[in-house]
């Protein structure tokens, strides 16, 4: 059966929810919903959860006339509640996650059906994403590619999977089982990727079928410091279970963590994205003084993201797992 017969069948139920959290989206919230309403197939239903805001987000939402939007509306609750409401609420097989200023292109979803069609046990799948407009910002987000078994190894060695949030499917069943999205930490997604890898298959479709927008909105601009911080505490309960031993709080394990913060590092990439914003913007010199202050603030850093660029494996995130195992003492009881 080809794959396009096989999308045909799987047209005829409904087997994707695309879940979009907002609070106060406007103005890119309508270029993500037309971005959905232009897909190659039909038979999805979006659920959109307006997470308090002030903005005009739920009256352009309430505007629109497609039978397949279905609008909720809570107090502000933050983005954890709101994701875990969203896989309670979900009612089909798949929850397919975009954000409020990103874009699916045309076919994202077409591809996602051939992709479950081919791989009906996966827990999560996932695509590569441009940076957003793509034809004027420079790379694509760093992801993780591989195989499901080497996915799931470069969890089993203690590292973090680097997936876009956007791009991701998950299997509703799985994820509800795995635990759903845990913790205000900026790294709620991280979390949860670790522990569908460790139990199910995870598969990358290896090309691009999102447009990641990079703001000085998001939560990667506003909370740098603390996104990073909760990445390594997100490492760290991944350790705990590898190495069995009892996790404990992060602000009691925050001080000895936060000696792996690289704040030059931190500033470069700080910088790249104010370069690639400014490219978007169409300021070219502005994009160009952004990235001088990023090669000053790390050459090293602007490497290697340089060079991340060319790789087709790997790209995992995290701290060398020694590093932890060597400050047992301070990091567990």
């Amino acid at each position: 059966m080809g794959a396009r017969q096989s999308v045909a069948i799987l047209e005829t139920e409904l087997l994707l929810t695309i879940g979009m959290p907002l609070y106060n989206a406007m103005p890119w919230l309508r270029e993500a919903i037309e971005s959905l309403l232009r897909q190659t197939v039909t038979a999805f239903e979006i659920l959109a959860i307006v997470d308090g805001g002030t903005d005009g987000s739920l009256e352009y939402l309430r505007s629109l006339r497609d039978p397949r939007l279905r609008v909720l509306t809570q107090p502000n609750m933050g983005v954890t509640a709101t994701l875990n409401r969203m896989l309670r609420e979900a009612r089909t097989p798949w929850l397919v996650r975009q954000d409020a200023d990103d874009v699916s292109y045309p076919r994202r979803l077409e591809k996602l059906l051939e992709a479950i069609a081919a791989h009906p046990g996966a827990g999560l799948i996932y695509s590569l994403a441009d940076y957003h407009p793509r034809e004027r910002c420079a790379g694509r987000f760093r992801c993780s590619r591989g195989t499901p078994e080497e996915l799931r190894a470069m969890v089993e060695r203690g590292y973090l999977l680097s997936i876009c949030h956007s791009t991701v499917a998950l299997n509703v069943a799985k994820a509800l089982k795995a635990g759903g999205y845990r913790m205000d930490l900026h790294a709620e997604d991280a979390d949860l990727w670790w522990r569908m890898a460790r139990y199910w298959e995870i598969w990358c479709i290896p090309e691009p079928l999102v447009g990641f927008r990079q703001t000085s909105a998001s939560v990667s601009a506003q909370h740098a410091e603390e996104q990073q911080l909760g990445g390594l505490y997100v490492q760290y309960l991944l350790l705990s279970e590898l190495w069995g031993l009892p996790p404990r709080p992060l602000e009691q394990v925050a001080e000895t963590l936060r000696l792996l913060l690289q704040p030059r590092a931190l500033r470069a990439k700080e910088r790249l994205r104010r370069w690639n914003m400014e490219r978007a913007a169409g300021r070219r010199w502005h994009s160009v003084g952004a990235l001088a202050r990023a090669m000053c603030a790390s050459p090293s850093y602007v490497m290697r993201r340089a060079q991340d660029e060319f790789r087709r494996a790997g790209m995992a995130n995290g701290a060398a797992p020694g590093w932890f195992w060597e400050r047992k003492e301070l990091l567990w009881e």
